[in-house]
C-alpha cells in the first residue's frame, strides 16, 4: 500500500481555508483517522467556521479536537457543535481545555449545563501569583516532600489540586521550584532534568490525586492542628520541661511504636503518615521504635519488613530503637516505684487477678491480698522474680494505684510478668520482662517524645500513663488519639490472617488478596497513592471505615498520570490480513501516554499475522455492538488502517472460533470504523509479542464488606482469577527496564541521604535493621496500563534477566524467563463500549 502525499490530500485547503497554516494543516492530515474526523468537523459546521475569521490558535484546538474525537467512540453531532461553538466563543483556550471538553461530552446528556461545563473545563480560571504561591506552598508542607528528587512527582500532583487544574502551567513550575529552592536549597543538587524517577517509591505523603487533594494540610487542621505545642503538656515539676526543651530544642518528637509480632496491615499505614508526617511537618523528628517486649511472638522476619515497609511508604526513621534498648532504666524504674509503695508482688493466679478487678462479675474491684504487703518484701521478691526464681504466672510487679476510679486502666495494672522465653537481643539476660502499661510511657519519657500519637482504643490508658510518669516524677509526654483506618470487605487481625494463611485460603502474608502493606506491595499498589488516600480522609477522633470501591479509585486516579500505556490482549485470538504480503512489517512509534510526552515513545511492529483479544470478536452481530464479527470493520489501535473480518476457522472438537481472516481497508474508501480494537503482531525479530506466563486478577476475598464472626465461611473460593497466555506489546522490555534501573537510582540516593541525615548511621548494634536501598526496589516498580484492559506490575516471582544486563544492550526475552504479572486494580468502566 503506498501512501499519498498528505499536502495533496483534499482537506489541507479547508483547514487552510479556517485559518490554519499550509504547514500545520500538512501535518495534521498524516494521521488518516484524523483527516476524516477534521473534515467531518468543517462540513458539518461550515457555516459558523467561515462565519469568523479564526486565528492559527483557534484552527489548532479544532485539529486537538479531531485528534480527541478520533480516540473515543463515535459522539453526536450535537455535543460536538457545542464543543465548537467554545471554540469559536474563545472560551476554550488550551489543548487541555479542549481535551477535557471531549470528556465532559462523553460522559453528559445533553442539554448540558454551562456552569458544570465550565467548572469541569476551567473556562474563566484565573489565579494571582500570590494565591497560586500560598497553595504550592501548603501543598508542598502537607505532602512532606524530602527534597529535589521529587519535584517532577510534585509539581503533577499540584497540577491534580482542583484549584491548580486550570493554572498556567509554566507558573506552577515556577512556583514549585521557588519553594523547593527555598526549603532544599539550589536547584544544582537536584538530579539533571529527565531524570525524575517515575517507579521508586515517592517522596513522603506526595499526592496525584485529581479530586481529594487537600486544600489545608491534614496537619494544619482539625485533630492535629489542634495539637499542643512542644513544651505546652503539663508537668509535676517545672525543671521537667526545661529539660525536655533543652534536649529537643523544642521541636516536635513523635515514634511509631509496632509491636514486631506479625506483618503491618492498611490501618497501619494511617499512624504511619500520622507519626512520621506530623513530626516532618514541624520540622521535627520521629523514632521507629519496636515495642519488643514480648519474646515469646518476636521474630526477626518481623523486624525487617517493618522498617522496609515504613521506607516503602516513603518515610525514614530519624533513629530506630527498641524498648529493649531500655530494659535496666525500667527495671530501676520499677525498683524505684516499690520503693514509693507504687508497686508490690503479687502471686494470685490469673483466674484470681480477673476476679479481684470485676472482670467477670462486673463489679468494682477489690484489693490483693498482697496489695498491703511491706515495700521490702516485694523488693526481695522482685529481685527472686529477676533471678529466674519463679515460673511464668507465679508472679507478677503490679501497680498500685487507683482501686476506686471508674476507669478499668487504674485498677493495679501488670508492669512486670516472668516469661521463659530468650529475647532475640538480650538473649538469656532477662527472666522478667515489662508490659506495654507501664513500658510505654515510659520510653515515651526517656526519648523525650512530645507528641505520643496512638488510635483511640488507647483513650482509657491515657489515665494510666500520666499516672506513672507522675508516680515517678519523670517527664510526661502527652498522649493524643485518633481513629483508626479500617477497610470494608477486608480483615485487619493478624490471628484472622494467621489462620487464612495456615489453611491455605491465600498464600503467604504477601498474598495481593489481603490487605498487610508486603500484599499491596507485591500486588503493585503505589506507596505514594497509598499516603495521598490517606491523607485525603483526614485525621479526627472518630474511626474511618471506608469502602474498597473509594480505595481503588484514589489508587487509579494515582496511576492515571504516571502508568505508561502498552497494547495488551488478554486472552489471544490469532488473525491472519490476507491481503498483506507474508513479509509485510510497518514499524509504528507510538506515545507511552498520550497526556505525558515525558514518559516517552516506542515502537510497535504491524505485519500479516496479529492477535486480538477474544472478548472483541463475536460470530454474532448487532446495533449496539462496535467490535469485530463476520463482516464487519474495526480500526486497530494506533494502526493506520482498519480491518474486515471475511472468515474465520473453529476447532473441529470444541466448536470454538480459534482464528480469524480479515483484509485490511485502504482508510480513504471505507467509512470510519465505530470501535478501535487492542492488538499485537508476530515478529520474532522484533521480540514480538511478549507472552505473558500468568497474568493474575485478584477479586475481593470476601463475599461480604463485613466478614461475619465465622470468617473462614465467607471466603469466596473464585477471588483469586489466572490467565495463561496473555500477549503485551514489545515495548515492555524497554519499559521494565527503565522502570527498574531508575528505581535503583532513586533507592540508592534516598538511602544514603536517609543514613547522613539520621541516627541510624551511628548505631552499631548489629541487631538493628538497616536502610539498604535494595528495600524500596523490587519487581512491583514495573507498572503499566495495559490499554483498556487494567493497571498490572510484574509480580516478585518473575524471571527478567535482561533487566540486569549492562546499559546499551537491547532488552529482550531470554531462556529461562517468567513473566507473572498482577493486576493493580480494573479500569472505569466504559460505558460507551460496545457489548
Amino acid at each position: 500500500m503506498s501512501k499519498a502525499d498528505p499536502a495533496s490530500n483534499p482537506v489541507v485547503p479547508l483547514l487552510e481555508s479556517i485559518g490554519l497554516s499550509h504547514a500545520k494543516a500538512v501535518e495534521a492530515v498524516k494521521s488518516p483517522k484524523i483527516a476524516a474526523e477534521l473534515r467531518d468537523i468543517i462540513e458539518t459546521q461550515s457555516l459558523h467556521l467561515r462565519a469568523q475569521t479564526l486565528d492559527d490558535k483557534q484552527a489548532s484546538l479544532i485539529v486537538a479536537l479531531a485528534g480527541q474525537l478520533v480516540k473515543s467512540d463515535p459522539i453526536p453531532e450535537e455535543k460536538r457543535a457545542y464543543v465548537v461553538h467554545r471554540i469559536l466563543d474563545a472560551q476554550l483556550k488550551t489543548v487541555d481545555q479542549v481535551t477535557a471538553a471531549v470528556q465532559f461530552i462523553e460522559a453528559h446528556p445533553t442539554p448540558f449545563d454551562d456552569t458544570d461545563f465550565n467548572k469541569s473545563c476551567g473556562v474563566g480560571f484565573s489565579m494571582s501569583v500570590e494565591e497560586l504561591d500560598n497553595q504550592v506552598a501548603k501543598y508542598i508542607t502537607s505532602a512532606a516532600v524530602t527534597g529535589w528528587a521529587s519535584l517532577g512527582q510534585v509539581i503533577s500532583g499540584v497540577k491534580n489540586i482542583p484549584d491548580l487544574r486550570w493554572a498556567n502551567a509554566l507558573d506552577v513550575k515556577k512556583a514549585v521550584e521557588k519553594v523547593f529552592n527555598d526549603k532544599f536549597g539550589a536547584k544544582e543538587t537536584a538530579k539533571p532534568k529527565g531524570k525524575e524517577p517515575k517507579k521508586a517509591a515517592p517522596a513522603k505523603g506526595e499526592a496525584s490525586h485529581e479530586d481529594t487533594a487537600p486544600r489545608k494540610s491534614v496537619f494544619e487542621e482539625g485533630f492535629l492542628g489542634a495539637l499542643h505545642k512542644p513544651g505546652e503538656n503539663p508537668q509535676i515539676r517545672p525543671e521537667l520541661r526545661k529539660q525536655h526543651l533543652a534536649a529537643t530544642g523544642g521541636k516536635v518528637y513523635t515514634r511509631f511504636p509496632p509491636e514486631p509480632n506479625g506483618y503491618l496491615h492498611f490501618g497501619h499505614s494511617k499512624a504511619i503518615f500520622v507519626d512520621f508526617g506530623y513530626a516532618a511537618h514541624h520540622g521535627g523528628r520521629c523514632y521507629l521504635r519496636y515495642d519488643d517486649t514480648n519474646p515469646e511472638k518476636e521474630e526477626a522476619q518481623y523486624f525487617e519488613s517493618i522498617l522496609e515497609m515504613v521506607r516503602w511508604l516513603g518515610f525514614e526513621p530519624w533513629k530506630i530503637t527498641y524498648s529493649s534498648d531500655y530494659f535496666q532504666q525500667l527495671y530501676d524504674l520499677a525498683v524505684e516505684l516499690i520503693k514509693r509503695d507504687k508497686a508490690y508482688v503479687c502471686h494470685c493466679t490469673q483466674e484470681e487477678i480477673k476476679i479481684s478487678r470485676g472482670e467477670k462479675s462486673g463489679q468494682l474491684p477489690t484489693a490483693c491480698v498482697h496489695r498491703v504487703r511491706p515495700i521490702s518484701e516485694s523488693l526481695v521478691e522482685f529481685q527472686k522474680m529477676k533471678d529466674g526464681l519463679y515460673r511464668p504466672k507465679e508472679a507478677n510487679l503490679r501497680m498500685k494505684m487507683d482501686l476506686n476510679d471508674g476507669n478499668p486502666q487504674m485498677w493495679d495494672l501488670t508492669a512486670y510478668r516472668v516469661l521463659d522465653a530468650p529475647h532475640h537481643r538480650t538473649h538469656d539476660k532477662w527472666k522478667i520482662y515489662p508490659t506495654y502499661d507501664y513500658t510505654h510511657c515510659l520510653v515515651d519519657s526517656f526519648e523525650n517524645i512530645s507528641h505520643s500519637l496512638c488510635t483511640t482504643e488507647f483513650v482509657a490508658s491515657r489515665q494510666s500513663y500520666e499516672w506513672l510518669c507522675d508516680a515517678l516524677e519523670v517527664y510526661k509526654p502527652k498522649q493524643s488519639e485518633f481513629g483508626r483506618l479500617n477497610l470494608e470487605g477486608t480483615i485487619m487481625s493478624k490471628r484472622k490472617i494467621l489462620a487464612l494463611v495456615q489453611k491455605g485460603y491465600v498464600n503467604g502474608w504477601d498474598d495481593p488478596r489481603l490487605y498487610t502493606l508486603i500484599a499491596l506491595r507485591r500486588r503493585g499498589v503505589p506507596p505514594g497513592a497509598i499516603i495521598s488516600f490517606v491523607s485525603t480522609l483526614g485525621v479526627s477522633t472518630s474511626p474511618s471505615s471506608t469502602e474498597l470501591a473509594r480505595f481503588e479509585q484514589a489508587v487509579r486516579q494515582y496511576l492515571e498520570g504516571t502508568a505508561p500505556r502498552l497494547l495488551m490482549v488478554l486472552r489471544p485470538l490469532k488473525v491472519t490480513i490476507e491481503n498483506l504480503p507474508e513479509d509485510y512489517l510497518l514499524i509504528i512509534e507510538k506515545p507511552l501516554h498520550p497526556k505525558v510526552a515525558s514518559l516517552g515513545t516506542t515502537t510497535i511492529p504491524l505485519t500479516r499475522t496479529i492477535y486480538i483479544d477474544a472478548d472483541d470478536f463475536r460470530l454474532e452481530d448487532s446495533k449496539d455492538y462496535f467490535r469485530l464479527a463476520p463482516g464487519k470493520t474495526v480500526g486497530l489501535f494506533q494502526a493506520p488502517h482498519p480491518i474486515t473480518c471475511t472468515s474465520y476457522k473453529t476447532d473441529p472438537t470444541s466448536g470454538q472460533v480459534v482464528e480469524l481472516f480479515c483484509h485490511m481497508e485502504n482508510t480513504a474508501e471505507v467509512k470510519k470504523p465505530k470501535a478501535y480494537i487492542q492488538w499485537v503482531a508476530e515478529h520474532p525479530d522484533s521480540d514480538s509479542p511478549v507472552r505473558v506466563d500468568e497474568t493474575r486478577i485478584f477479586h475481593q476475598l470476601f463475599k461480604k464488606d463485613q466478614p461475619s464472626a465465622d470468617f473462614l465461611d465467607d471466603v469466596d473460593p473464585n477471588s483469586l482469577e489466572v490467565i495463561k497466555g496473555a500477549m503485551i506489546e514489545t515495548g515492555f522490555w524497554s519499559l521494565a527496564k527503565r522502570a527498574l534501573t531508575e528505581a535503583r537510582v532513586a533507592g540508592k540516593e534516598r538511602t544514603e541521604k536517609a543514613l547522613k541525615n539520621s541516627a541510624q548511621a551511628t548505631s552499631s548494634d548489629d541487631d538493628t535493621p538497616r536502610a539498604t536501598s535494595e528495600q524500596l526496589v523490587g519487581n512491583e516498580c514495573i507498572r503499566f496500563q495495559g490499554l483498556r484492559v487494567a493497571y498490572f506490575s510484574v509480580d516478585k516471582v518473575s524471571r527478567l534477566a535482561c533487566l540486569d544486563e549492562p546499559e546499551g544492550v537491547d532488552p529482550r526475552r531470554n531462556q529461562g524467563d517468567c513473566i507473572v504479572l498482577n493486576r493493580i486494580v480494573s479500569l472505569k468502566e466504559d460505558s460507551g463500549k460496545g457489548a
